[in-house]
Order: structure tokens, then sequence, then C-alpha cells
């Protein structure tokens, strides 16, 4: 599957919702335990900007089928060449290598957006998604153990990290 993205407008913002809230129910993906709204996610949307912590969504046949953002980590200015990576994908568009496409396209404009270290947090028990982020060279840089309760299950949250000046391989997660 190869589709191309473009930067997200405000109007896309009730179909981001929904593929993210499609999330909720697995407990893999997101801490919200309930369904958000379009607009308690406006401010969020306004966060993200072409230049800098793009918003990219991607369509099929007229639907969204999937979003990826590139968000400030921590908001403090010395931070400001990092970026965590969330990409969220609609049910039809699961396990076809959407995921896979998003994510080399995210580390290849990183650069061009000033960012030089790329950052993912997901889920411990998210298997699908910290072998995706893996097989990209990202190195396991913390766990915060049992930090988030999903249905009374107490779930770790994996840091993975990715400095894009760093070589790839088997040697880079030993030098993280």
């Amino acid at each position: 599957m190869t589709l191309p993205y473009r930067d997200a407008t405000l109007d896309d913002l009730p179909a981001i919702v929904a593929i993210y809230n499609s999330t909720v129910p697995s407990r893999d993906v997101t801490a919200d335990l309930e369904p958000v709204s379009v607009e308690s996610r406006v401010a969020w949307f306004h966060a993200h900007g072409p230049k800098t912590r793009p918003l990219w969504v991607v369509e099929e046949g007229g639907q969204m089928i999937a979003w990826l953002s590139f968000s400030d980590f921590y908001g403090r200015p010395a931070y400001q060449r990092t970026a965590e990576v969330s990409i969220y994908l609609d049910e039809r568009a699961r396990g076809k290598g959407l995921g896979r496409q998003l994510l080399a396209a995210a580390l290849d404009k990183a650069p061009g957006l000033g960012i030089d270290t790329v950052l993912g947090f997901i889920f411990g028990h998210n298997v699908a998604s910290l072998r995706l982020f893996r097989s990209f060279g990202f190195a396991d840089w913390g766990t915060l153990p049992r930090v988030a309760v999903l249905d009374g299950v107490e779930r770790d949250l994996v840091i993975l990290g990715r400095r894009l000046d760093a070589p790839v391989g088997p040697e880079a997660a030993h030098d993280a």
C-alpha cells in the first residue's frame, strides 16, 4: 500500500478524532479510557503546523484511513529539536504496511523540520508498534513501569528514541 499523505486541515479534525477514538477500546494504543470530543482536540490540532510539527493525514477513496503527528516533547525550548511521533490507523488500514510507510516518511522529513531526535511512547504490551519502531532503529530509552491502569490492569510505558545523526543497526541500540 502506497498512499500519499498531506497536511491536515481543521476540516479533517472530526475524522482524525474518529480514528483516534476507534483505538480507545483496544487498550493498546492510548491512555484515554473514553472517546474524546472534537472540541477537546482543537487546541491540540492548533499546536501542529507544517513547518515544525506537522499533522499528516492519509486518504483512500475519499475516506481518511490514517494520521501521523509530530508533537513537542516536554514543551520547553531546550527540547525544540526533539519530537514525539504518533501514528494512528483506521481498522481498514492496519496490517498493510501503512504505518511503516508513514514512519519512514516522518524520519525522512524530520531533519528538515529541525528535528534530530524522534521519540515514541508505546505501551509495553503493544507488540506491533514496538516492533515497528524498533525495526527503524529506535532503541529502548526507558520504561515507566506500571504507570497506566487500563481496565484494572497496570501497564508499562516504553520510551523509544532515535537520534537521526546516529547509525542504524544493532550497534545503534547498544550506543543509546
